[in-house]
C-alpha cells in the first residue's frame, strides 16, 4: 500500500458491497469477479451481489506454465492462486477520487502467462501522482483463451473476457470515483496487442476513449492461418480423444505446449503462437475498422530500443551470431521489423484516418543492464515498486530505477489519460 496505516472498510459499490483496503490515500479493491464462464464458453457479465465480497485478497491467475521471460522480469505471478475462473479485476483509486480519468491495464506474457493481480503491476504511484483510477484485468490465456479445442465453440475467449471487463468498468467504475466517459486502455507486449484488437473490435466501441500500446508485436499479426491450423491439429493429437471439457488442466497445458512446438516451424510468427484470431468474432479479418475507430480514439504507441533482445537471447542460434559479431545487428533488425516499424506505421495510418496519434521510444536502461533497453524495461518505471528488485533485466546495481525518469513516464501516461495527445506536449516522445 502507498500510505502507512491500512484499514478495511465496506464500500457500497454498484456491483455490490465490497470489503476494501483504504489507507487514507489510496483504496485497493482486488480480485473482483467481473464475469463468469464455463470452460471454453463465452463470458457472462457478473450480476450484482448482495453479500459483502472480500476484495482485500488478490484473485487467481489463469492456469499457466512458467513464463519464458522470467530471466528478464523475474517471477511475476508465483504467489498467486491459479483457477480457470480467472475473470477478475483489481482497482486502485485515490481515497477521495471523484470523476477522475480511468486507466485499464492489460498485462503481457505472450498470451500464455501473467495476471493483472501480480504485485509487479500494482499502480500505487501512478494513481497517487497522476490522480487517475487504475483497473488491472486478468483474462483467460493460452489454450483456455485463444485456441478453443472444442468443435464449433466460441473463439477468442480471452478477448471476449477483456471486452466484458470493459463493460463492467463502464457500469461500475463511478463507485470508485472514475469517469466512465474517460477510459484509457493500456497494455504491454501481448497486453498491447490486446489493446490493438480491442481497437478493431466493434463489440468494444464506446467503452474506452484512448489507448496506449506498449511494445506490441504488431509485425507478427499477418499470415497466421497456416500456423493456427497446425496448432489445432497438434492439440487434437495431444488430447488423444479426450474431450476438451473433460480434460484435466495438466492435459490441456500439455496440449498447449504441443501447439507451441508445432508453431515453431513457422519462423518469427511462431514466436507469438497464441493471439486473437482474426476473422473470428469478435475480431474482424481486416483493418477496415481503423477508419471507423480512429476519429474517436486517440492513441499512444511505442516500443523500446532493444525490444527484440530477450527473444534473440533465448534463440539457440544466437551464440553463432555472437561469434561472428552479428547479434547486436540482428537484434536491431528484429526490433525494427516486429515492433518499431509497425508501431510507427500504425500511428501514421491512424492519423491518415482522422485520428490523433503519438509515438514513444524507450531508450533508458540502467548501467550494466544485460540487455539494454529491452522488452519490458519500461514496466518498472510505470509500476515502480520494490517488487522489481529481482528483475534480471535491471542488472545488479542497487536502486537501478531512475526515479526522476519513472515519475516523468508516469506523468506522460496519466496526462495522456486526462488530455490525450495534447497532454503530452509532443507527438513523439523519447524516454
Amino acid at each position: 500500500m502507498y500510505g502507512d496505516s491500512v484499514t478495511q472498510r465496506v464500500v457500497e459499490a454498484s456491483c455490490g458491497p465490497l470489503l476494501v483496503d483504504d489507507d487514507g490515500v489510496l483504496i485497493n479493491a482486488r480480485g473482483i469477479v467481473y464475469a463468469t464462464a464455463e470452460r471454453f464458453t463465452a463470458p457472462i457479465l457478473a450480476s450484482p451481489h448482495t453479500d459483502v465480497y472480500d476484495a482485500t485478497q488478490r484473485g487467481p491467475a489463469c492456469p499457466q506454465l512458467p513464463s519464458r521471460l522470467n530471466f528478464v522480469t523475474g517471477p511475476v505471478i508465483d504467489q498467486l492462486p491459479r483457477s480457470e475462473a480467472c475473470q477478475v479485476l483489481s482497482i486502485t483509486a485515490p481515497s477521495n477520487a471523484e470523476n477522475l480519468p480511468v486507466m485499464v491495464w492489460f498485462h503481457g506474457g505472450a498470451y500464455m502467462s501473467g495476471s493483472g493481480e501480480a504485485p509487479k503491476y500494482d499502480p500505487d504511484l501512478l494513481v497517487a501522482e497522476g490522480r487517475v483510477v487504475v483497473v488491472r484485468v486478468t483474462y483467460r490465456l493460452g489454450i483456455f483463451g485463444y485456441l478453443n479445442p472444442g468443435a464449433d465453440g466460441d473463439e477468442n475467449l480471452g478477448l471476449r473476457d477483456q471486452i466484458v471487463a470493459l463493460r463492467w468498468v463502464k457500469q461500475h467504475i463511478a463507485t470508485f470515483g472514475g469517469d466512465p466517459s474517460r477510459v484509457t486502455i493500456f497494455g504491454q507486449s501481448a497486453g498491447g496487442d490486446s489493446v490493438f484488437s480491442l481497437m478493431l473490435s466493434a463489440e468494444s466501441a464506446g467503452v474506452f476513449h484512448r489507448a496506449i500500446i506498449q511494445s506490441a508485436p504488431l509485425g507478427l499479426l499477418e499470415g497466421r492461418e497456416p500456423m493456427t491450423a497446425a496448432m489445432r491439429l497438434a492439440v487434437a493429437d495431444a488430447l488423444g480423444g479426450v474431450a476438451p471439457a473433460d480434460a484435466s488442466v495438466e492435459q490441456l497445458l500439455d496440449a498447449q505446449t504441443a501447439a507451441v512446438t508445432a508453431a515453431q516451424r513457422f519462423g518469427l510468427t511462431g514466436g507469438l503462437p497464441y493471439a486473437p484470431i482474426a476473422g473470428l468474432d469478435p475480431l474482424p479479418d481486416s483493418h477496415r475498422r481503423i477508419g471507423d475507430t480512429a476519429p474517436h480514439v486517440e492513441i499512444l504507441v511505442g516500443f523500446t530500443a532493444n525490444d527484440a533482445g530477450p527473444f534473440l537471447a533465448m534463440n539457440p542460434h544466437t551464440r553463432r551470431l555472437q561469434r561472428i559479431g552479428l547479434a547486436r545487428a540482428a537484434g536491431a533488425v528484429m526490433t525494427r521489423r516486429i515492433f518499431g516499424h509497425p508501431a510507427r506505421r500504425l500511428a501514421t495510418t491512424w492519423t491518415a484516418h482522422g485520428g490523433n496519434a503519438a509515438t514513444c521510444r524507450v531508450d533508458w536502461s540502467p548501467a550494466g543492464a544485460p540487455l539494454g533497453a529491452c522488452h519490458c524495461i519500461e514496466l518498472p518505471l510505470l509500476f515502480e515498486s520494490e517488487c522489481w528488485a529481482d528483475a534480471p533485466m535491471l542488472g545488479s546495481t542497487p536502486n537501478a530505477i531512475d526515479r526522476a525518469l519513472a515519475r516523468r513516464v508516469r506523468g506522460y501516461w496519466s496526462a495522456f489519460a486526462r488530455d490525450g495527445v495534447a497532454g503530452l506536449g509532443a507527438s513523439h516522445l523519447r524516454v
